[in-house]
């Protein structure tokens, strides 16, 4: 099977979503979104130690953190990287570390 062509982008009608049109596709010439990144904010994540943690979420929120997420400090977590995500480490309810990703 030959390699499809991309003519251009096109935004789906009330979607808001950009979708790449291939010629001569079998299924229609619509592919999948393009997937588009979460923005990092320019913030500073030493900032929130001390906080608590109600008030941290509330301040990343604000400042465009797209996702919140409070732990444990000795959590065991997966160390992937994903934009756009706060990561809190809440102990008596203040915020004992705080990175991104």
């Amino acid at each position: 099977m030959s390699a499809e062509v991309c003519d251009r982008s096109v935004t789906w009608p009330g979607s808001g979503r950009d979708f790449r049109v291939l010629r001569g596709a079998a299924y229609g010439g619509v592919m999948a979104p393009i997937p588009r990144r979460p923005r990092t904010p320019d913030d500073a994540p030493e900032e929130y130690v001390g906080l608590t943690a109600e008030d941290a979420e509330r301040r990343a929120r604000e400042r465009g953190w797209s996702t919140v997420r409070r732990l444990p400090p000795d959590a065991v977590i997966t160390m992937e990287y994903m934009p756009g995500r706060l990561n809190l480490a809440v102990s008596d309810g203040a915020v004992v570390r705080c990175w991104q990703g």
